[in-house]
């Protein structure tokens, strides 16, 4: 027995020692990393504010893409927001700017991108729709080209630096110019799309009075005129559509509503302990949408704009030439709620001017 006390206490001793190595090891592995993009090493609890150069090729000029990166002091999900693809809906751009200001990086976990403007060209231009350089509309250029035309190497930068990167997207919009709309988020389900649940979940914190599931169910719906919010779905992650505000608002409402649902957003991932606003819940839903598309260009008078419910066979609009002569009325064909569309008065053939949502009782 006299050996005993001295054989269980130095198993004691080894044991303590191992848990210890053991608590350590698992600590150091839950420790973040510095954030590693474009060459750059983002320390834990830092931020770090840089550019993406989009290099000039074949005459075209070379641009920039303003980003900042918010790394946190403890592991978690990285996610992007990518504001400003078309350069005239500023309410998403300013939400941006604003956003960037109120994360802390040492109380967050895991790693906020925030894409500020994704199409300078296009912003500085103040050009709704296309860039200007050369006339393409980037939200259908994804996954983009190293060597293709402006936009297109925009899109291939932003597909491998930032969507590769992320574990959550959010592609955030606003009206452009010529439009209406109505507040929306769009969430992307079906077999070909990732977490629809999660999804759901962070589409529900903005508190928008309307959500839209698009079902991915082929392959050609994702390649099909890429859009930045398809391309996350191409990339295997969760991904919303967000859009509001119209017709090139500065609202501080709809700036404060976008920053409200990131935030919002943030500790539905688990990424923020912040108290979350209070929203309200989504009063429609809609599975899918169905557009009504103009077949001649001219002057388009619309029966009415605004977020509405229409009925199959309601007039939307009349498109009238430039003499004055009526060319063609548009009908809803379908019953559902008027999501958004063109205030004309242009319009050119193969113009969408109504996006009809679907309703749906529950996804």
């Amino acid at each position: 027995m006299i050996y005993i006390k001295p054989i269980l206490y130095n198993l004691f001793r080894l044991l303590c020692i191992a848990i210890f190595a053991l608590s350590t090891q698992q600590a150091i592995a839950f420790e973040p990393k510095a954030f590693s993009i474009d060459g750059k090493n983002i320390a834990p609890g830092s931020r770090s504010d840089f550019r993406l150069k989009v290099d000039a090729y074949d005459g075209e000029p070379e641009t920039f893409i303003p980003v900042t990166v918010i790394h946190g002091s403890k592991s978690g999900l990285v996610l992007a927001t990518v504001s400003g693809v078309h350069g005239y809906e500023f309410a998403s751009i300013l939400a941006a700017d604003r956003l960037a200001d109120r994360i802390d990086p040492k109380s967050l976990s895991g790693t906020l991108i925030i894409v500020r403007v994704a199409n300078i060209p296009a912003f500085e231009a103040r050009s709704p729709y296309v860039n200007p350089v050369d006339s393409k509309n980037l939200n259908r250029s994804f996954p983009g080209k190293a060597d293709g035309s402006q936009t297109q190497r925009i899109a291939d930068i932003l597909s491998r630096k930032i969507i590769a990167r992320a574990d959550f997207l959010m592609d955030i919009h606003s009206g452009d110019g010529a439009e209406f709309l109505e507040a929306f988020v769009g969430v992307y389900g079906g077999p070909l799309a990732t977490k629809f649940d999660q999804a759901l979940q962070v589409a529900r914190g903005f508190g928008f009075p309307n959500i839209v599931r698009y079902k991915i169910n082929t392959q050609q719906q994702i390649d099909t005129r890429r859009s930045l919010n398809r391309q996350g779905v191409a990339a295997g992650i969760p991904t919303i559509l967000v859009e509001i505000g119209q017709n090139g608002s500065r609202d501080e409402k709809h700036v404060d509503a976008i920053i409200k649902g990131v935030e919002n957003a943030l500790g539905i991932l688990g990424m923020s302990r912040l108290p979350r606003h209070n929203v309200p819940p989504a009063l429609r839903l809609f599975e899918s949408t169905k557009g009504v598309t103009a077949s001649v260009s001219g002057v388009f008078y619309p029966a009415e704009t605004g977020g509405r419910y229409l009925w199959e066979g309601d007039l939307i609009g009349t498109i009238r030439d430039y003499a004055g002569k009526e060319m063609e009325k548009l009908y809803a064909p379908i019953n559902g709620y008027a999501l958004y569309g063109l205030l004309g008065p242009p319009v050119r053939a193969g113009d969408n001017v109504v996006t009809i949502g679907i309703p749906t009782e529950n996804f």
